[in-house]
């Protein structure tokens, strides 16, 4: 299994459920921008602009009808019911990056998930096919990981810590991280060294032919 559970366990390293093997070495953590997890994961500006359009929709309906201060009046509710989903939201994303932690090793990529129920994914390299970085102007982005074999995921379960919209093979991600271009460089190195360490299999030579010598 690619993730255990334990909500009761003290972690003895930050994003870690247990001390890493002899000979692994944390090569970074850190955790998703907050507001940048808001407005990626949560669509903010799409669900602030859904109630501003209720908003003037409404105070276009009724503009003919009633003295303009009253349309106004009417068109406020939507606004203040715009106000707390998008805190809701806002809120949401703060918890789930305060609870986040991803850790990048020479041997595996870590995340610890989740706010109401925590877990934490084991992604060795041996298990990663490719990474895709997807970087924004203010230099957070996230990076995607594809993972091969039967390596399987439930995206409702890692959401929001996946690559939108990939469900039929859910891609584990680091969400909306700073400096994702630096991350994304450690993370190739470190993949790149520990599977080229990894041990190649021979062909054994049949006894048959060790006999014809």
């Amino acid at each position: 299994m690619p993730h255990d559970h334990d909500d009761f366990a003290v972690e003895p390293i930050k994003g870690l459920p247990e001390l890493p093997p002899e000979g692994e070495e944390i090569l970074w953590q850190g955790r998703p921008n907050w507001w940048a997890l808001a407005k990626e994961s949560l669509s903010l500006k799409w669900v602030a602009a859904y109630f501003v359009f209720l908003a003037l929709w409404r105070f276009v309906a009724v503009m003919d009808l009633m003295p303009l201060s009253r349309a106004i009046q009417t068109s406020v509710p939507f606004l203040v019911l715009g106000a707390i989903a998008i805190a809701l939201l806002v809120l949401i994303a703060y918890v789930q990056a305060r609870a986040t932690v991803y850790t990048i090793t020479n041997r595996r990529v870590a995340m610890r998930i989740g706010a109401a129920l925590t877990m934490t994914l084991n992604l060795p390299y041996q298990w990663i096919g490719n990474a895709n970085l997807d970087l924004r102007k203010s230099g957070t982005g996230t990076i995607a990981l594809q993972t091969t074999g039967s390596t399987k995921l439930s995206y409702v379960m890692c959401w929001p810590h996946v690559r939108p919209w990939r469900m039929a093979r859910t891609e584990p991600a680091l969400r909306c991280i700073p400096d994702a271009a630096n991350v994304a460089q450690i993370l190739a190195a470190a993949a790149e060294t520990r599977v080229s360490q990894a041990p190649q299999i021979q062909r054994a030579a049949s006894p048959d032919a060790v006999a014809a010598e």
